[in-house]
């Protein structure tokens, strides 16, 4: 009787860890995909970001190069 006890726990006690486990595998999964989430938008961030700093220098270098063609025509 005393080993159907023991296996009994055992059992018991293997049971909790694999609940254990696939409590904090889930939690990982969460955590993981609100990171990539996160990673994701600041990456579109910094390609937006990036767009709209080469439009910018695109405009002041054509500002600059109008500006240069009026004072060419000045001399």
């Amino acid at each position: 009787m005393n080993d159907v006890k023991a296996l009994s726990d055992r059992i018991d006690v293997l049971e909790m860890r694999l609940t254990f486990q696939d409590e904090a595998i889930e939690t990982l999964n969460k955590t993981i995909t609100a990171q990539w989430l996160k990673i994701d938008a600041l990456t579109r961030q910094v390609a937006d970001l990036s767009q709209r700093l080469r439009e910018a220098r695109d405009s002041c270098a054509w500002r600059r190069q109008r500006t240069a063609a009026a004072l060419l025509k000045r001399s």
